[in-house]
């Protein structure tokens, strides 16, 4: 747990430091807060996986302060407040906490609540690596390799292929494509036309005649996962030699949209 960053956002000097002592000795990396203006600075400093949130601070309004946290990197909320009715526990909730706790309350169910939303954090690990036998794709790198090359894609390639090749084969509408491929909102659809036809000069045999993104009548797009696992060799010298063709700088890969 000596890797996992919490941050105690709480009015109450005592409290603040009973708190962080006890999270400590579980071996919890831990930063105070008085304030919502140090609690601010706290959070952009050391980006905690969870925020201790009192909802009641002395410059201003914790409710507000959750929904900030929830629009950034959305850490894990756990949120402390003496107010204990129906309605504040929801407002709290909805405000973007994972978790609201009445004061006053018994450390060992603070101390309890506090592993259950990091087991929460630790579950669901987002894969840093999609491997689809002759395509990987590397997450984190944001680079793709194909045939045992890399292929040099833009950013917007790199997010349209990796939604389409993690859609498993499933057919995807152009507005779906839209939705979850591109940083912002586009109302052309036929924006991923052009897109799907740049990609597929890049990673298609016959771009005349694709493959492996193929057309969906009346639908979209869809991934032909199954093709990638062909042991075909001449589809893997001629691979190679597009790739190879192609390739002015093999080390050129955007880390960013």
């Amino acid at each position: 747990m000596g890797s996992v960053c919490i941050e105690i956002v709480e009015g109450n000097p005592h409290l603040r430091s009973l708190l962080g002592w006890h999270l400590q000795q579980l071996d919890y990396r831990v930063h105070q807060a008085a304030s919502i203006y140090q609690a601010r600075e706290v959070f952009l400093s050391h980006q905690p996986t969870l925020v201790i949130l009192d909802a009641d601070l002395p410059d201003g309004d914790g409710i507000e302060f959750c929904r900030w946290l929830h629009r950034q990197q959305q850490p894990l909320i756990l949120m402390l407040s003496a107010r204990s009715t129906e309605a504040d526990i929801v407002a709290g909730l909805k405000a973007g906490a994972d978790d609201y706790l009445c004061k006053p309350f018994g450390m060992q169910e603070f101390l309890a609540r506090v592993e259950a939303l990091i087991r929460r954090k630790r579950t669901p690990v987002a894969p840093a690596y999609l491997d689809y036998g002759t395509l990987q794709i590397d997450l984190v790198q944001r680079r793709v390799r194909f045939q045992g090359e890399f292929i040099d894609l833009t950013p917007q390639e790199f997010s349209l292929l990796y939604v389409l090749a993690q859609a498993g084969g499933v057919p995807l509408s152009r507005s779906e494509l839209l939705r979850r491929a591109w940083p912002d909102v586009i109302d052309n659809p036929r924006t991923i036309d052009t897109h799907v036809l740049s990609l597929r000069k890049k990673i298609e045999l016959d771009p005349r005649q694709p493959s492996l993104i193929q057309t969906i009548r009346n639908v979209g797009y869809r991934f032909n996962i199954e093709i990638l696992n062909t042991n075909n060799s001449n589809m893997v010298h001629s691979q190679k030699k597009l790739t190879t063709e192609r390739f002015s700088n093999p080390h050129y890969f955007s880390s960013k949209r």
